[in-house]
């Protein structure tokens, strides 16, 4: 294909091609054969305008779409992050069941495809991104778009069992079915992908690994995505940490970093640390957990709640462990910027990822990226996380189990040098391979490889 590279995602970067991995690579991806990258951007207006707004980069486009109040209560704190959202995080008790929710997806979906149908070319490829368009491929194929649409889920994708929650779930596959490539972080995810396809009267696997669903025929496929691994180790200064922490001589650090969300196992990682904390001799080295969680979402009630949960248990802990020289557990409720993290990274003995359920979690590749590979830390890391899948010389831990936690802990903080260095070289070989710009590539290659339009054929090579 020769034509455009058209990005779809509900946030596009305005400003600058930002700091993040996947901005980079989208960034890179856009530049090199022009195209354009679409976003919403919220208005003051009542009523949203069905013409796209343009900003000016080199090289390639951005626009954005309006996104009115209304449409961000509804399509985006609504359904995207009140039902999509736990349903996909294994959290059925959380979905906030309001018909309004569905009514603006369906509403936002079917106004950025009429967009995206008149500004499409022929020969363009489109790269939709995540849980916020699950069905706008379906409703572009409605407006008889037949080019190749690729779909990339950053989250898991949901449990069958789950599914049956999912107020539009009878239409849930034929959502997925109208893209051409449905890409997934893992191969537990593609797993969960084709039962539910299987599972549906219409759906059938093709012997060549395409999926059937009536009269269409498409691809799913594990895309673990990953991190710009150079910016991680220039940023990677442990003496700007030191100087930052000002921790007392021979202090230990863990570190953990997350959004405030309740799929990232933040209270469970708490309780691992206060029963790490119970059973330290009296002459051992303190430790201290540095726990950087920004606000997310607060306008959502289970955030809220997550928040209050934090604050309680941290409190908790703190009153029962503190002396008057040392804090075991320093919660930072705002972002930190990423040169900081990298070097915060590097100056901690080992991480905690404790995701209840995660697509991947790039805080895992970060910290192994920005270790001293002579005196490396290590990564304590949930087997519900996506990485789990790739870096198997963590130390694989369940976040339900709190013993399990405190134990991992303990361990980390007594891992023989040889052995660290021996599971840190291995961790880092992996993301160095699949890096963030080899995930863009070997989608883009894939979807590429695609044919459109789809009739009873299926998809292949």
């Amino acid at each position: 294909m020769s034509g455009r590279l058209i990005v779809v995602s509900n946030r596009v970067p305005l400003d600058e091609t930002g700091s993040g991995g996947l901005v980079v690579a989208l960034h890179e991806a856009l530049s090199a054969g022009g195209g354009i990258w679409i976003g919403a951007q919220e208005t003051e207006a009542e009523v949203a305008t069905e013409d796209f707004h343009p900003h000016e980069v080199k090289g390639y486009e951005k626009l954005t779409f309006d996104l009115t109040a209304r449409d961000a209560q509804e399509y985006y704190l609504g359904y995207s992050n009140s039902v999509l959202w736990p349903l996909c995080h294994r959290r059925t008790d959380l979905i906030d069941f309001q018909p309004a929710y569905a009514e603006g997806y369906e509403r936002v979906n079917r106004r950025l495809a009429r967009m995206l149908a008149r500004l499409l070319r022929p020969d363009d490829l489109v790269w939709v991104h995540d849980y916020h368009f699950f069905s706008l491929a379906h409703y572009l194929r409605e407006a008889g778009v037949q080019n190749a649409i690729g779909y990339f889920l950053h989250i898991p994708f949901p449990n069958l069992s789950d599914l049956p929650a999912l107020p539009q779930a009878d239409h849930f596959a034929d959502w997925l079915a109208g893209y051409d490539l449905v890409g997934l972080q893992t191969q537990r995810d593609v797993a969960s992908c084709l039962e539910f396809f299987r599972s549906r009267p219409e759906g059938e696997l093709m012997l060549d690994g395409t999926v059937k669903f009536g009269a269409r025929s498409f691809r799913i496929g594990s895309f673990p995505i990953g991190i710009d691994v150079d910016v991680m180790v220039k940023a990677a200064d442990a003496r700007r940490a030191d100087a930052t922490l000002r921790l007392g001589e021979g202090e230990r650090l863990l570190i953990g970093v997350d959004r405030l969300d309740y799929s990232k196992g933040l209270v469970s990682r708490l309780k691992g640390m206060e029963a790490y904390l119970a059973k330290l001799p009296p002459d051992s080295p303190r430790a201290s957990l540095l726990q950087i969680a920004p606000p997310s979402r607060e306008q959502v009630a289970a955030y809220r709640e997550i928040r209050t949960q934090m604050e309680q248990v941290t409190g908790a802990i703190n009153g029962e462990y503190s002396e008057i020289d040392w804090t075991p557990v320093r919660y930072i409720h705002k972002p930190v910027e990423r040169s900081l993290l990298a070097a915060l990274y590097r100056r901690a003995d080992a991480a905690l990822v404790t995701s209840l359920a995660d697509g991947m979690n790039l805080v895992a590749k970060e910290y192994v990226a920005s270790q001293d590979p002579d005196n490396p830390g290590v990564l304590i890391l949930s087997r519900f996380a996506g990485a789990a899948e790739q870096m198997q010389t963590a130390l694989i831990i369940n976040p339900y189990d709190i013993g399990e936690v405190a134990t991992a802990i303990a361990t980390a903080l007594a891992m023989p040098l040889e052995e660290r260095r021996e599971r840190h070289a291995e961790l880092l070989a992996d993301v160095k391979e699949r890096d963030i710009r080899w995930w863009s590539g070997a989608y883009l290659a894939a979807l590429r490889r695609c044919q459109a339009p789809q009739t009873d054929a299926a998809v292949g090579e």
